[in-house]
């Protein structure tokens, strides 16, 4: 089933698109990099390039996707977002914006506590963690998170 990471061209985003290709899944970017756009076209992902803020550009690029990874760096470095003024209005935009796309499954790769949703199952994973990739590869790969 379809997985979106937003936030695709950080560093962690990046790790995250590379372990999650395979064939025959089907891997979405949200990007605001034309360069890292470009860059993962190569490799067979979707990209939709734009402003990593704007909730309803999220939810068109999510549409269909049952899972969605964001990465909470790309709502703290130095990109423009003209629709957020801080790190958690960025969030709250993607709950918003994954939950209208009918996203069932959420991986948040943050410290902390991601904003409510209204998705049906919800993952934090700190960007700390050694097996990070794997950890989210593993989680987007399960059948459930509950029960």
């Amino acid at each position: 089933m379809p997985v979106i990471v937003i936030g695709a061209d950080t560093p962690t985003g990046g790790a995250i698109v590379e372990g999650l290709v395979e064939p025959g899944r089907e891997i979405r970017a949200f990007v605001t990099d034309v360069a890292a756009a470009e860059t993962l076209k190569r490799i067979g992902v979707k990209v939709a390039i734009g402003d990593i803020s704007d909730e309803t550009h999220i939810e068109g690029s999510a549409t269909r996707c049952f899972s969605a990874v964001l990465i909470g760096e790309a709502a703290t470095d130095a990109r423009e977002r003209s629709f957020a003024d801080d790190p958690e209005s960025v969030h709250e935009a993607w709950s918003r914006g994954i939950s209208a796309a009918g996203v069932t499954r959420a991986i948040w790769v943050i410290d902390g506590e991601p904003p409510g949703s209204m998705v049906d199952e919800v993952a934090v994973v700190s960007p700390g963690e050694a097996d990070l990739v794997q950890r989210v590869v593993a989680i987007d790969d399960a059948r459930t998170l509950n029960g």
